[in-house]
């Protein structure tokens, strides 16, 4: 009933495959849990398993196909997918009312009729990055959408959303993949043994850095914050660290990528700095770096500071259109 080649999560597709079959799936859902985790791949898989000539979102035959093209495309016979747009990286107000998307806008396509023994499905990708106004305007489709239609909000950040929006939708927690899950999927894309344990250490249970590029990046980010810390200058040092302006990706979203790691560094040194004795802190994450980290842990510097740096930094991050000074502030901290 399920695509095989979809990994992680049985228990909670199972379920909601189960609450769809029997009408008791709730027409506005919010997806919430870690970046690159497959949050969106089950939520597609409720849409998929419609069109399939199986019946069973199989990912072989042509119904499935169009689910499972890169680029997705923005509509599907029974689907339509939002997200973010521009260097802002926000979902804006002309993408729900008006004809941005589709003829008519978003409210106007959910009311149409779905296609024999369909549902029309939205799927709202970073849900956290709909502008107030589109938020707004999607209140009472939240609440009450038309018949058939199910809303799919995908977040990595629910506590950065309108407390409205959360409050008209059923929240679906996802955990991380387990790491063998995750790893499993990397040897799928050719990843080497060799490689696994610095893979997994920055995944975390995530498929975040498939692509070498990204992987790359994020272990040029991690060395560029044990660099600052160990005294060298934000010139020499920050460059990975620092959005790139000709991306396609928003300069939030780019920021955000480091920041998050560098609190897995801090927290990783407070562990060391405590003698790994605390088992609240948990187990060290980015052990491949710890010669870095024992030296950043072994530093006068208070961890505390650039950790309440970095979360006032991520709270705003939407909102923050300098990203330099914010690194430069919290490279700073670490000395």
């Amino acid at each position: 009933m399920f695509d095989e080649r979809l990994i992680g999560h049985k228990v909670i597709r199972e379920k909601l495959l189960t609450r769809l079959q029997a009408g008791k799936l709730s027409h506005s859902l919010l997806f919430a849990g870690l970046d690159g985790i497959g949050k969106r791949r089950v939520a597609l898989e409720l849409a998929m398993r419609e069109l399939c000539f199986k019946r069973s979102a199989c990912g072989a035959c042509e119904g499935c196909k169009a689910f499972l093209s890169d680029p997705l495309p923005v509509e599907l016979p029974n689907l339509l997918r939002i997200a973010p747009e521009g260097k802002a990286g926000i979902i804006k107000v002309g993408a729900i009312r008006d004809s941005d998307l589709v003829e008519g806008g978003v409210i106007t396509w959910a009311a149409m009729a779905p296609p024999l023994k369909c549902h029309r499905w939205i799927l709202i990708e970073d849900a956290h990055r709909l502008h107030g106004a589109a938020a707004n305007m999607l209140l009472k489709t939240l609440e009450e959408p038309p018949p058939g239609t199910h809303l799919l909000l995908i977040t990595h950040r629910p506590d950065a959303m309108l407390p409205t929006i959360r409050s008209r939708c059923e929240r679906i927690a996802f955990a991380p993949l387990a790491l063998e899950e995750a790893w499993t999927v990397a040897v799928a894309h050719g990843w080497e043994e060799s490689e696994r344990e610095a893979w997994t250490a920055l995944s975390a249970g995530s498929l975040r850095y498939l692509e070498r590029d990204a992987f790359d990046l994020a272990c040029a980010q991690v060395d560029a914050w044990l660099r600052l810390a160990a005294g060298a200058s934000f010139r020499d040092a920050a460059g990975p660290l620092i959005p790139d302006r000709t991306s396609e990706l928003a300069l939030s979203e780019q920021l955000r990528q480091p920041l998050e790691l560098l609190l897995a560094l801090l927290k990783d040194a407070a562990r060391s700095r405590a003698g790994n004795s605390n088992s609240l802190l948990g187990a060290p994450s980015l052990g491949p770096w710890s010669a870095g980290i024992d030296q950043l842990a072994s530093s006068p510097v208070n961890l505390k500071g650039p950790s309440d740096l970095v979360y006032q930094a991520l709270r705003h991050l939407v909102r923050n259109p300098a990203p330099e000074p914010v690194l430069r502030e919290i490279g700073m901290s670490l000395r």
